[in-house]
């Protein structure tokens, strides 16, 4: 019986996180899956970032890469999510995302995959528990709580903290201070480029607007802290999470291997989770 043909996946993104799937992928780490090519913004400079990964991989634009590939992965942002989610649903495409954030601006994105036969897989990234939380949805939650405590640099240029009066950088605390108290909508909203999480918790869970957030600037804090607290009638769960941060103080390095993780899910013969 010959083996099925190994999974053609395109990297669209191609900053930090792109380009560390990409070497694990050019490196063969994952047996079955071939990165077939990557797309960017700024084609020059991710051609020569490809250069140096594999002199054969192609940089392509975004429709190019949907049309010719199995799995679309996702590595931008919130603001550029629903363009690149609109292709590959249009194509009928899967895509594995890590901009969660952005799915609050393509309200229509699961009735629109459901229509075409996409298939949308969020990353689990920076809080790998969702196994736990999807398993209790299939009972009735009644509350969910995630707090976060961030390093002030990392918090230190969002517009919504400067709107407080808060200037990190010219005056760091000392002791933790809250910076937010709200839904999950609402944190994504006013700190797109950290909350991601906060989305994914609650599409896991009960809804952006039952999730509660809190969000600290911690100056004991190593990297991004996420604790989760959750109640319902099959569990009840606290699940705390303590990543440390990759080169770029934004991004924790877990995302890399959530990507990762969620691809050999894919094509190994035993996969373990819900």
């Amino acid at each position: 019986m010959n083996a099925r043909p190994d999974l053609k996946v395109g990297i669209v993104g191609f900053g930090n996180v792109g380009r560390g799937v990409a070497a694990r992928l050019v490196a063969g780490d994952i047996p079955g899956v071939t990165l077939h090519a990557v797309a960017s913004r700024d084609t020059e400079k991710a051609a020569e970032a490809a250069a140096l990964l594999s002199p054969v991989l192609r940089v392509l634009d975004l429709h190019e890469i949907v049309g010719q590939v199995d799995v679309v992965i996702e590595c931008t942002t919130a603001a550029a999510f629903p363009e690149i989610a609109r292709a590959v649903i249009d194509a009928g495409r899967s895509m594995i995302c890590v901009s969660a954030a952005g799915i609050l601006d393509f309200p229509d994105m699961i009735a629109e995959a459901a229509r075409t036969g996409a298939r949308i897989q969020i990353a689990t990234g920076a809080f790998p528990g969702f196994d736990a939380i999807r398993v209790a949805a299939e009972g009735t939650i009644t509350s969910v709580r995630h707090s976060s405590h961030q390093k002030p640099d990392s918090l230190a240029g969002e517009e919504y903290v400067r709107r407080q009066g808060l200037h990190f950088e010219e005056a760091p605390p000392k002791d933790p201070v809250r910076v937010f108290s709200g839904t999950a909508r609402e944190a994504a909203e006013a700190f797109p480029r950290h909350f991601n999480v906060a989305v994914s918790l609650s599409l896991a869970g009960i809804g952006y607007d039952r999730t509660t957030v809190e969000v600290w600037a911690d100056p004991s804090a190593s990297g991004a802290v996420h604790t989760v607290e959750l109640e319902s009638d099959v569990s009840s769960l606290s699940l705390t999470i303590r990543n440390k941060p990759s080169d770029n103080p934004r991004t924790s390095k877990a995302v890399v291997p959530s990507i990762l993780a969620a691809l050999r899910s894919l094509v190994t013969p035993l996969h373990v989770g819900s």
